[in-house]
């Protein structure tokens, strides 16, 4: 998974919700799809800082 790219990671995600607001899971699914959603929002979470830091730093040197 920390080889996806934000875009695919947030389709994921989207796929998963639109899942749960369909109650097209059971609860042994759900939790494997929390779990899941879980991880793709921390490597989204953690590219956007990363994203964050490198435009923080562009923004300082000009």
């Amino acid at each position: 998974m920390k080889t996806m790219n934000y875009e695919a990671a947030v389709e994921r995600l989207e796929e998963i919700v639109k899942k749960m607001e369909n109650d097209e899971l059971d609860v042994d699914q759900m939790a494997q799809q929390l779990k899941e959603a879980q991880q793709l929002i921390r490597l989204c979470k953690d590219k956007l800082t990363k994203v964050d830091a490198e435009i923080r730093e562009v923004m300082k040197e000009k």
